[in-house]
């Protein structure tokens, strides 16, 4: 390429690579915001007590949430975070799990979208019945 000088080719492929990527990248942000507003509409409908927009937000910044995330934010204060994250798992939008002494709340369907290709999102089925 340096010794011919011929650059075309090697610019155009390196433009369709930025293209594609953008094009995937584009589309799981959409992907990402269609889930946030599923939720959102979901933890609205269910739990009318406990919905914001900002306790949708806090569970969306990463594919985890811990009830320190939820105070740190002034979502709420530790008794009432716990009590939010515990009836969010309870209708299905996320799941508890015990790390050492301390609990996360993992969003199983945000994290399927981050580490998948696909940009699908499936619908939220209901929670499993105790």
């Amino acid at each position: 390429m340096t010794r011919r000088q011929d650059w075309e080719p090697w610019v155009l492929f390196m433009l369709q690579a930025v293209e594609a990527t953008s094009g995937w990248t584009t589309a799981k942000i959409g992907a990402i915001r269609r889930l946030a507003e599923q939720t959102a509409e979901t933890a609205r409908g269910r739990l009318p007590k406990i919905y914001s927009r900002e306790l949708v937000d806090v569970i969306f910044e990463q594919p985890y949430c811990r009830i320190g995330n939820l105070v740190e934010k002034e979502v709420a204060q530790r008794q009432a975070a716990s009590r939010h994250l515990k009836d969010l798992v309870g209708i299905g939008v996320l799941r508890e799990m015990q790390l050492g002494k301390e609990k996360l709340f993992i969003h199983l369907r945000l994290m399927q979208l981050l580490t998948r290709d696909s940009n699908d999102v499936a619908p939220l089925l209901p929670a499993p019945v105790p």
